[in-house]
């Protein structure tokens, strides 16, 4: 029983992170089911990312609100999944890009070699997210933004897993394929996103949830026509860097602006704000109105 519930998390963490902690007999089965726990693994993320934010406050001056803060958020991201989602983001820019045949494009994501197209995405990708990050510091919000973002981008990639076939016969991820009943882990997934974007910037954090999923859909569909019919792993980690950027670009902007009347309570950061009795509550997107 602790097997086939944690079996699967260990499966998640070994895919995602640079922790050491995969099975060496894990079946297909349990790759498959590994994506339920992806939103998880999101939010281990975030935690690393708030205790680094923790640590910068310690410096003085404000070290948070520094652009060098910003630049080490963004490198820790990639460092802790050993670079592997952007070098998926790499290829597949790559051989949307460069290839002008369903056989070529597959081809170029097969080679190890990175061209012009690569460069540009990744370079656009790292500086969005740099720039939001920069931008979020400047919030109140920074600590529950950086623990919500990670788990938006990650649920992304089980819902493609799910909603799209895989695009190749063989390969790491023909696995997530060969598990039965793999809705059950997705739904799971989709439960602990919803909760957790609530739990920390309430309407705001269920809104980006929302519209992170609408663009992961619009990218799958339309690789998919590119692709001549499924997914491959780049897609995937592809995937990932995109809402990541996407989901901290809109915090940025949205947590900035003054909500609607009706608009003007959440939950969450609150429950945080007044656990941590360091903020008054003022109203807002992410906290209950006096």
């Amino acid at each position: 029983m602790l097997r086939a519930v944690f079996a699967p998390l260990l499966v998640a963490l070994s895919f995602l992170t640079i922790l050491p902690v995969g099975l060496a007999s894990a079946t297909d089965s349990e790759i498959s089911r590994s994506r339920g726990w992806y939103p998880v693994v999101g939010l281990l993320y975030g935690l690393l990312l708030a205790v680094l934010v923790a640590l910068f406050t310690l410096v003085p001056p404000p070290f948070v609100h520094t652009i060098l803060a910003a630049a080490l958020l963004v490198v820790a991201l990639a460092v802790v999944n050993r670079f592997l989602h952007l070098d998926g983001l790499m290829d597949y820019c790559d051989a949307m890009w460069g290839g002008r045949t369903v056989e070529r494009r597959l081809e170029i994501m097969r080679d190890s070699r990175v061209g012009s197209f690569a460069v540009a995405g990744c370079f656009c990708v790292l500086l969005v997210k740099f720039a939001a990050l920069f931008n979020l510091a400047l919030s109140l919000t920074f600590v529950v933004s950086v623990l919500t973002f990670p788990v938006i981008s990650r649920w992304s990639m089980a819902l493609l897993l799910t909603a799209f076939p895989y695009g190749r016969q063989e390969g790491i991820g023909s696995a997530f394929f060969a598990g039965g009943r793999p809705w059950l882990a997705t739904g799971f997934a989709l439960l602990t996103a919803l909760a957790l974007c609530w739990l920390t910037l309430g309407v705001v954090g269920v809104s980006v949830l929302a519209m992170s999923s609408l663009l992961a859909l619009s990218f799958g569909w339309w690789t998919v026509r590119r692709l001549g019919g499924g997914l491959t792993g780049d897609c995937y980690g592809a995937a990932n860097e995109i809402v990541e950027a996407f989901s901290l670009a809109c915090l940025a902007i949205w947590l900035r602006i003054e909500p609607p009347a009706y608009l003007d309570y959440g939950y969450g950061a609150a429950v945080l704000f007044q656990y941590l009795n360091r903020l008054p509550l003022a109203g807002g997107w992410y906290s209950y109105a006096p």
